[in-house]
């Protein structure tokens, strides 16, 4: 069943183009992978289930991107939703539903991407943050979101992809998780460097 819902999803999830992530995004090299972080402003957000259209080109990201990216094996994909909860649970129980939030970057351009993060509203400044294949959304100082501060935020672009790298760490260690306390470490460790 895990298998299959991750076909679906991926299936269902056109990933963004860089293209359209051109505004404002840092872009290093971390162990063979390309950190981008960007900022932006929240312009909306809705509950959606992931297979639905709603969901279609949209960025799947926070735990839930993990869980559909099929990279823990179906007993770690147990364990892991076992401890997670929330829609952690949801998604590798077949019930896949986020946060769809709909980000207005400084460029002009509009991004979508859904998380498992529920407590990013409307208006917040936000950091997306893509390491590979895997994404994250994370509420930000509104200076990051002020134009004005375009040369400053550039100053600490490394700090900015550093802590995406990190983040991004903590998911590939959630997933490779075999017992139910190095998910649960795995878990804090996200829950410490990927949210807000």
């Amino acid at each position: 069943m895990y298998n299959s819902m991750s076909k679906r999803v991926s299936l269902c999830v056109v990933v963004v183009t860089l293209a359209a992530l051109a505004g404002c995004e840092m872009t290093s090299h971390r162990v063979g992978q390309s950190a981008t972080v960007q900022f932006g402003v929240v312009q909306n957000a809705q509950q959606v289930t992931l297979d639905s259209q709603a969901a279609q080109g949209a960025i799947i990201g926070g735990t839930i991107g993990l869980l559909a990216s099929g990279r823990g094996s179906r007993g770690r994909g147990a364990a892991t939703g076992a401890v997670l909860g929330g829609a952690a649970t949801a998604a590798t129980q077949g019930n896949r539903t986020g946060i769809q939030y709909t980000v207005q970057m400084s460029d002009g351009s509009s991004v979508r991407i859904i998380s498992d993060q529920r407590e990013i509203k409307p208006n917040d400044c936000v950091a997306i943050e893509r390491v590979g294949n895997s994404a994250n959304i994370r509420r930000a100082s509104s200076d990051y979101c002020d134009p004005a501060n375009a040369e400053a935020i550039s100053k600490v672009s490394d700090a900015s992809k550093s802590e995406a790298g990190h983040c991004q760490a903590a998911k590939e260690e959630l997933a490779a998780a075999e017992d139910e306390k190095a998910v649960d470490l795995a878990s804090r460790k996200v829950e410490l460097l990927c949210d807000d």
